[in-house]
Formats: structure tokens, sequence, C-alpha cells
């Protein structure tokens, strides 16, 4: 699918020429081979064909392997409750959406109770839609076959990845093990926040005294706040479509932009699925998924991004304080299920050893004592969990059809039918010149009626009073009433789930987008209308929102200096990577006013005056506003606004003009500097980064780096909360090297004209592999550091002219 590097010279354009005067073939005039067939080209970039599905997965799986098997073999460790076994209780592991949340221990304890209650074996007996289609089955048989294949001709022992070379661990796997796996991505946004407190909530003894006293307003705020931080610590995305009305020739364009881990499970992973004459289908996907999430077909390109949803809801029990087992359902005790867990840990001295935990249920779901690191403590009352995806396999069915989609109404009646979407909202555009934003997925059912009638006075000021971007509406019912509980909509897909036609969706000629608020300006020009549980109305948008809308608008509109009007394949590239920052646009130059006024140039830190007169100049200087790696003066303001967030807090920032629903795009504005926090926080980063031995004129790349094979890489781009588009939030990685924690993953730019195949340009920041010795374990981030895109290669006669073309047939 990848090609050649979009700043590249004679080739590129060569391609380029090729591409825009081919015509895309019928897909029967390919011949579909006997064989499962692997085609390689740029970047290790898989274009798999097949006669079948089964074949098709087949080659899926042996790539996958290939590339990223100890990765793989990690998370059918996890989901098999066996990280104890071989890495100790006490190791970190990363079950939901995060890296290192929780210990092995409880992240076995979590999987091993749904392992037990065979959660995941019930949902695959089912008929669709709640179970996995016949095409699915297919797929995941032929994935299996191929990862197993893959490593019995490899073998273990010769593995060529160290990280699990030779590891006991390393084992071929079941079809059990791939829609475990599968099972457990799509409850990962409710893992974070709930696993440790479901497998460490412990019946309190008869004699537990009732904690202190919190209001309920604290105890909302406490939660909201811990959400929040939450959220800025892991994944989001942006994308942007844009219809007939919004381009510069062509129909329609999309910009896919995922913010997914660098490491671990969450990896995404590029290719080309195609069986002639059914499916042609390229893009990238979550390991282990035998399907493509994000990417494109012959008519229409989508991709996703996180959603303002808690796809989880908790409801508040009374509890016999003698008996805290019994909790009361419309006048009557009910007892609790009990169930005794039991998992294999390793011993320091070698040997392997039982840990076994009692683990406690109610009628709508398992006993917390936490969530997201909130205390809820256990005594006259207790929380329970219900999970909207705990029985949903449906989103393997969802993608499946995606990746056959005819239109962007193809795909709103495929996520009405099959409400698999976990969590996320669906952005597409199509060949016809039509934008869709829909966020249509497996929302719990919760009518704005619903919630007035059964939320508590935590839940009141949790569902609708703490507005903080991009944080979801959590719901706290009253478990004492029977009819609290999730009702069964005879629309919905499944019993608890919220009618899809009730679900946001937009359709226009010219943008949609998201940047992981709310539906609410999902284009600004029509307001969408929702139940509250899918989100905010009328509140503050993130700067990284007010970034690409005020983005599409301005070259919609063809006011952002560039020449004509309407997206352009290179324009819309270029507004990615320009790393431009909302923040500074609205506090650079009164931060720089500030700091050139300081009487003799110091402000007061923790008791101490710190010299800040230096900084001005820098900030000063520093009058594009981006986050490129060349950049100076980017690294001191990216400090100087972490602090003045509070040092991750949602709305630490003083503005003196207030949010205005009214103009939600350019407000809040006006920085307040004569608040003593600005001052504040420019010399806590003057401070951390002298501390630090980092000149505050440091260019970005001098700073933001990682370290591949013992070379360093520039990174450019910044926190999304300074309102820059290509995400990147750096941090400690293996062996306490600066890496990249999440941020810009899998990239794309699609482009369809009314005949001929799609134009696309796409990217996997982190690359291919993540094996050390793969040849594509760091191509393509380098051409990341480089500002540089890959030219998709698509159609047949583009793979075929491949200079680097390797075929793998599996015979």
């Amino acid at each position: 699918m990848a090609g050649l590097p979009v700043a590249a010279a004679a080739m590129a354009v060569a391609l380029s020429t090729v591409a825009a005067t081919t015509i895309v073939l019928p897909a029967a005039a390919v011949t579909a081979p006997d064989k499962p067939t692997i085609r390689y080209t740029e970047y290790g970039i898989p274009h798999i064909i097949a006669s079948n599905l089964t074949d098709l997965g087949t080659g899926y799986g042996y790539a996958a392997a290939k590339d990223n098997i100890c990765t793989l073999a990690d998370a059918y460790l996890t989901v098999n409750a066996q990280r104890s076994r071989y890495f100790g209780a006490d190791g970190k592991a990363s079950p939901g959406e995060n890296q290192n949340t929780t210990t092995n221990l409880n992240s076995d304890l979590y999987f091993q109770r749904m392992n037990d209650n065979k959660v995941v074996e019930k949902l695959i007996d089912l008929p669709a839609p709640n179970g996995p289609e016949p095409e699915v089955k297919q797929a995941i048989s032929g994935y299996v076959k191929g990862y197993n294949r893959y490593l019995a001709e490899t073998g273990v022992a010769n593995i060529s990845d160290p990280a699990c070379r030779g590891a006991a661990w390393v084992r071929p796997i079941t079809e059990l093990d791939v829609y475990r796996h599968a099972h457990a991505e799509i409850i990962m946004g409710s893992t974070d926040p709930l696993l440790d407190g479901e497998v460490n909530a412990t019946a309190p003894g008869a004699s537990a005294t009732a904690p202190q006293a919190r209001s309920s307003d604290e105890v909302a705020g406490k939660i909201a706040d811990a959400m929040a931080h939450a959220r800025q610590q892991s994944m989001g995305s942006n994308a942007l479509a844009v219809g007939s009305d919004g381009v510069s020739g062509g129909t329609g364009m999309l910009l896919a932009n995922p913010h997914f881990p660098w490491q671990g499970k969450n990896r995404m992973w590029e290719s080309q699925l195609t069986i002639p004459g059914r499916l042609n289908v390229a893009g990238a996907s979550l390991l282990g998924f035998p399907a493509i999430n994000i990417g494109h077909n012959d008519d229409v390109a989508w991709s996703h991004t996180v959603a303002t949803v808690a796809p989880f809801g908790l409801f508040d029990v009374q509890v016999d304080p003698l008996h805290p087992t019994k909790y009361l359902v419309d006048g009557t005790w009910q007892d609790m299920t009990s169930q005794q867990v039991s998992v294999d840990v390793l011993n320091q001295d070698g040997s392997i050893g039982k840990v076994a935990r009692t683990l406690w249920s109610t009628r709508y779901g398992p006993i917390t004592t936490s969530l997201q690191g909130v205390p809820l403590p256990w005594v006259v009352s207790a929380h329970a969990v219900r999970d909207a995806n705990m029985d949903n396999l449906r989103a393997m069915n969802t993608w499946l059809h995606l990746d056959q989609a005819k239109d962007v109404n193809d795909v709103v009646t495929t996520l009405e039918t099959t409400q698999g979407v976990p969590f996320f909202n669906t952005i597409a555009t199509d060949r016809t010149g039509h934008a869709l934003y829909a966020d249509i997925q497996s929302a719990p059912d919760i009518t704005d009626d619903h919630a007035n009638s059964c939320l508590t006075a935590t839940g009141q000021a949790l569902f609708y009073h703490l507005r903080l971007p991009n944080v979801p509406p959590i719901s706290i019912f009253d478990g004492k009433r029977s009819e609290c509980d999730w009702p069964n909509d005879p629309n919905a897909v499944a019993p608890g789930l919220l009618d899809p036609h009730k679900q946001p969706r937009l359709i226009r000629s010219d943008f949609v987008n998201n940047a992981n608020d709310s539906p609410w300006l999902a284009n600004p020009d029509q307001p969408v209308t929702y139940p509250r549980v899918m989100g905010d109305t009328g509140a503050p948008r993130s700067l990284r929102t007010q970034q690409l809308i005020l983005t599409a608008q301005s070259r919609i509109n063809g006011t952002d200096g560039l020449p004509g009007k309407g997206f352009t394949p290179e324009n819309m590239r270029q507004a990615l990577f320009s790393d431009h920052s909302r923040a500074a646009d609205l506090a650079l130059n009164a931060t720089v006013q500030m700091c050139q006024g300081l009487p003799f140039g110091t402000v007061l830190v923790n008791n101490q005056l710190v010299y800040v007169g230096d900084a001005c100049p820098i900030l000063a200087g520093w009058q594009n506003h981006s986050f490129t790696n060349d950049s100076k003066g980017s690294w001191l303001f990216e400090n100087y606004w972490f602090y003045l967030l509070g040092g991750g807090a949602a709305d630490g920032v003083p503005w003196k003009v207030a949010f205005d629903p009214n103009d939600p795009l350019h407000t809040p504005n006006s920085l307040d500097t004569g608040n003593s926090r600005v001052g504040n926080a420019l010399g806590q980063a003057v401070l951390a980064l002298r501390n630090a031995g980092v000149p505050l004129d440091a260019k970005l790349s001098d700073v933001q780096k990682i370290t591949r094979n013992g070379e360093q890489i520039p990174i450019h781009g910044s926190l999304g909360e300074l309102g820059v588009l290509n995400v990147i939030v750096p941090g400690n990685g293996a062996g306490g090297q600066l890496d990249v924690l999440f941020g810009s993953s899998f990239i794309q730019q699609v482009e369809f004209t009314a005949d001929g195949p799609p134009q696309a340009s796409s990217l996997l920041t982190y690359s291919q592999s993540v094996n050390p010795n793969s040849p594509h374990y760091a191509d393509q981030t380098k051409m990341f550091s480089a500002g540089q895109w890959a030219t998709d290669r698509y159609t047949e006669d583009q793979i075929a002219a491949s200079p680097v073309l390797e075929i793998k047939v599996l015979n």
C-alpha cells in the first residue's frame, strides 16, 4: 500500500503520474490466486490477496506475526490470565487503553473471572448480529492458521525479536485466543478506570465503620478530575472528512489521525486486503484484527475518533450493614454472587503458586470499590458496574462491513445494524462528495428522561454539571430500584443499548470533524443535538477542536493565506504537519508582554526569585507558533503551558473572557497575565529547563527525540492541550529512555475523484515492526521525523511497479 516519500524525487512523480491516469479496474478483472499471497512493497507493507476470507485471514495472520509476534503473544498471554505465571504478580500490565496501568496479578484476576464465566465463548456461539458472522469466523480461522504457520516455520528459539526469542510463553494460538483479544480491545474503554476497583473489592466486616462523609459534589469533582487527567494521558484522535464543496478538485477527502500508543497491544499495523470481485480495502488495524479498522476502499474512506460516551455506568446499591453482601432492590434483600477466582503466580524461588480471591457481583454487574483511582467505599452502600461492551463481539462484524461500504449511507446502515463500534465516532467521506460524522455505537440506553428519574445526587453532578472538555458524562443510578437498570429498547441491536436512530449523525457537502469533543460542533454551521449520554452541548471545546475546525473553515473559505480555496492533498497533509498551536495563537503575545514587563525580569516560584528575562526574546522570536523540529521557543512554551495547566489540570488557564456558547471557537480568550499563576508558570518552566540542562532556546529536535537501534530520531508535534493536531506525548520508555508514549500513529490522507482509483498518502509513525532486527523497525519513523508521507500503492499496477516488490505465496 505505502510507496515512496511524497517529498522524494523522480520516482514519486512518476508514480503519481501513473496513479492519476490509471482507471480503476473492476475487481473481477484481477485473478484470485489459488493460495494466500502476500506482496510486500516499500516499508514492509503487505498487500494480501486471496480467493476467500479464510485464505485472506491466513495471509494476514502470517504477515502480522512476522512483524510483531512478541507483542501479539504478549496480548494473548494477557487475555488468558497468565502474566503472573511468567512475569510475576507485581509486574506491570497494560490491559486497557494506557501503558502499565495495573499489576499482572490484577490483570490476571480480571480476565480469569471472564474466562471462568465463558463470556467470550458464549458470544461466539450467538447467531449474528450479536455473534460473529460466518465471514468473520472464516477470517479468524485463517488468521490462526497464518500466525501458527509463521511460528512453526520460524520456531520459538529462532524468533528474530529478542523480546520473546525462546520464551516459554510464546505458543501456537487458538481461535478463542483471537476472540478473547478482540473482546479485550472492545471493552478497554472501561478496563482502565474500573479493573483495579473490581478485583480489589473486598466485602467489609460487620464492624466496618463508615468513611468520613463527603458531599456529592466533592465525590463527583474528584471522579471528574481523575477522568479528565486520564483522558489527557490516553489515546485520542483527530479526523476531518471533506465533501465536494470543500475540496479543490476531486469529490471528497479524508484526514485520519488517530493518537494511539507507540508500544504494546494497541499499536496499529498497515495492510491491504483483497479478494477479487468482493473486497479491496487498505489502511490499518489494531494488532490481531484481520480486517481494516481505519482506511479506504474504492469508494469510501473512514476513520474513528474516541468519543465522549462513557461505555459503562454505575449502580449505587444499599447494603445491609450487618450482612454487606446483601443489597436492597425493590424493597427486597438480595444476595450478591460470590466467585472464587484463582491464577498461577511465579514465586521468587521460581516455583509456581496460586493466588485466589473472592470477587463479588450483583444483578447489575460486578462490585467495584474505585473509579479511575477514586475510592468508592463499600460500607453502607456499594457500587456495581454495567459495561455496555461486555457482550460486544459485534465490532468484528462492523469492521467487515465497513471494509465493503459503497458510500456514507452504507456506513450509517452498517453502524445502525451492527451497533458494534465501541466508544468511537466514525468520520467518513465517499466518492459522491458526501462527508459523514456519526456517533452510532454501543452506547448505554440512558435517555434524558431515564437519567432524570434515576441518577443519584453524585450521579447528577457527574452526568450534568461537571462539563470538562473530552470528559464523558458518567452515570450513577439508584440501584435500589430495578426500574433504574438500563431499559431494553426494541430498536437496539442488543439489550441495554440506546436506539441507534437516536444517536447523532450528520452528512454534509462541506466538512465534518471530530477531535475527541462531543458531537455538538461536528460542523459549527449545523450544531447537532442528542441525548446527554452521548456528550455535552453548549460547552467549551478543546483547543485541539478549535484548531481543527478553524483550519477547515479557513482553507475552504480561502482565508488562510494559501492560494485558492478548498483542500488539496498537499495542503491537507500540511494542515497536520504544520504542528501549529492554537494555545500559542491565543496566549503567546500576552505572555511575552507580561515577561517583558516583569520588575527586574524575575518571578517568585516557591519563595525563590527566578530570573526569566532571557526567556522573553526567545518566546517573542517564536512567531510561527509551530512545533516543528527546527522551532526555537516551542519547548519552553510547552513546559510553560504544562505548568499553567497545573501539571495536567483540566481548567487551569486563567482567561479574561469567559466561554460563550454563541462563540465557541473563539472563547475563552485573552490570557489574564495579572493572575500570579501565569508568571509563576513561566518561572517554573524556566527553572525546570535550567535544572535539566536544557537551553531555553533549544530546538525541539534537541529535546524531543527517540532512540532506535542507537540512532536518535527527532519527533515533531506536541501535546493536544496546546491545540496541536499532530499530538505527541513524550515520556520514559523501556530502559528509562525518552520515547513517545502515544500520539499520531497511523495517519492517512485520501482523495476521491469522480472516476479513477482513490489517491492516498499514509504513514505509520512508529513503523510496521517492534522487532529491532527488522528493516521496518524505524523506516517510517524517520520519514515522520522528516515530515514526509508515503504515497500508497493501491491498484494492482501500482503494487506490481514497486521496485522492492517481494512475493510470498503460502503454499
